[in-house]
């Protein structure tokens, strides 16, 4: 198993709004995919910056379906995000084997 996390740092002043998007429309999308079997939306807590900051992580079974996601899915899912909050977000991403 895996986990696909993605970790958005939000200008304070777009963050609620962003947060709702998030859970009624972006992960919902996500998740529509079939490629993931379970997500999670934390907020992390030691960061110290001018926003604020979530860690969302999708959980999948094979490298074949983050392959097929990235291919196929995130570019159109990624470019809603970057329409809405252009220059309000810095976003990173990063593969997890869960051992």
């Amino acid at each position: 198993m895996y986990i696909y996390s993605v970790t958005v740092s939000i200008d304070k002043d777009v963050a609620k709004e962003w947060h709702g998007w998030m859970k009624r429309k972006h992960i919902p999308e996500v998740m529509e995919t079939g490629y993931f079997t379970e997500y999670k939306m934390c907020k992390v807590l030691n960061v110290e910056d001018e926003g604020e900051t979530y860690s969302t992580q999708y959980t999948f079974k094979e490298m074949q379906d983050i392959e097929n996601y990235q291919k196929h899915e995130a570019p159109r899912l990624q470019a809603d995000m970057k329409r809405l909050y252009e220059g309000k977000y810095i976003a990173f991403r990063t593969l997890l084997e869960i051992v």
